[in-house]
């Protein structure tokens, strides 16, 4: 489930504030799909600059996502012909916790490049995640950035955040309010 964990949300959940400069993050295929399914997904070059992703992940995103004639599929193949989702191969390492192939490949892919922060919203992948001493992020977490960052204002956060749960993206209520409370933090603090 989308940022589960027992932390407050800003204090370890969605925290991490950027020193005026773009982090390269891996990311799994939730946040891709649903990013595209609300038309925000450049939201993801505006917050990190590149994204890489696992070719696991491609094929879920991309491929599968053909098949089964999802739209977003083709939003998220244009962001990799675009060049700023960047696909490269990956050997597994072993993982702590059971998990998919994509979401190991992610991890892999972190660790292997020296990359800190994984965006995965999948519980599981999460503790892994920190397991490996890698930093997880989330789909909200990106929505928040973009609010500090002055990429959307609170009312395109609100906006993407009802969308994204509109879409069918399953997020906790006491999250949402929280994300909530602390979009609005945001927004009074860039006033």
């Amino acid at each position: 489930s989308e940022e589960s964990g027992s932390c407050s949300l800003w204090s370890g959940r969605f925290e991490g504030r950027f020193e005026g400069f773009r982090m390269t993050v891996v990311s799994n295929a939730t946040p891709l799909i649903y990013l595209a399914k609300i038309r925000r997904i450049k939201l993801l070059k505006k917050v990190f600059g590149e994204v890489f992703i696992p070719e696991e992940v491609r094929a879920e995103v991309v491929d599968k996502g053909k098949m089964l004639g999802e739209r977003d599929a083709y939003i998220i193949e244009d962001a990799i012909r675009d060049g700023w989702i960047k696909v490269l191969r990956v050997e597994a390492l072993e993982v702590p916790i059971k998990m998919e192939l994509g979401e190991i490949a992610v991890l892999s892919l972190a660790k292997k490049h020296g990359i800190k922060e994984a965006l995965v919203d999948e519980a599981s992948a999460r503790t892994a995640a920190r397991l490996m001493e890698l930093t997880p992020r989330g789909t909200v977490y990106v929505l928040l950035k973009a609010l500090e960052l002055k990429e959307i204002d609170l009312s395109g956060f609100l906006e993407a955040l009802g969308d994204l749960v509109e879409k069918g993206f399953r997020l906790k209520e006491e999250v949402f309010l929280e994300a909530v409370r602390e979009a609005r933090k945001i927004a009074e603090k860039s006033k």
